[in-house]
């Protein structure tokens, strides 16, 4: 099993930016890709962006692409969501999870951490 714990999250104006980190621990070489992915009030869960567990390759909902950038520190296990430019729209609890190499879903879940934006 893979344990995720998120943190980073906050209150931040409009304009600002935050830093999410997601630190894996456990099997950790069981994992093929890392993704974010957030849920505001009221609406389903949705795709944030992903990268892979060796960091080759990224990929972003059409709502952050260009504002928003997901990187992995290898030697810590632990996967960063750099969010810039924030509105309100992006006000949500974020989660990360992990996908391993044998499956399709993601199988393990961080406790998610709030993000708020302010106008």
């Amino acid at each position: 099993q893979v344990q995720l714990v998120e943190s980073g999250g906050g209150l931040v104006q409009a304009g600002g930016s935050l830093r999410l980190s997601c630190a894996a621990s456990g099997r950790t070489s069981s994992i093929n890709d890392m993704g974010w992915f957030r849920q505001a009030p009221g609406k389903e869960r949705e795709f944030v962006a992903r990268i892979t567990w060796g960091g080759a390759r990224a990929y972003y909902a059409d709502s952050v692409k260009g504002r928003f950038t997901v990187s992995r520190d290898a030697a810590k296990n632990t996967v960063y969501l750099l969010m810039n430019t924030l509105n309100p729209e992006d006000t949500a609890v974020y989660y990360c999870a992990a996908r391993p190499i044998d499956s399709s879903d993601f199988g393990s879940w961080g406790q998610g951490t709030q993000v708020t934006v302010s106008s």
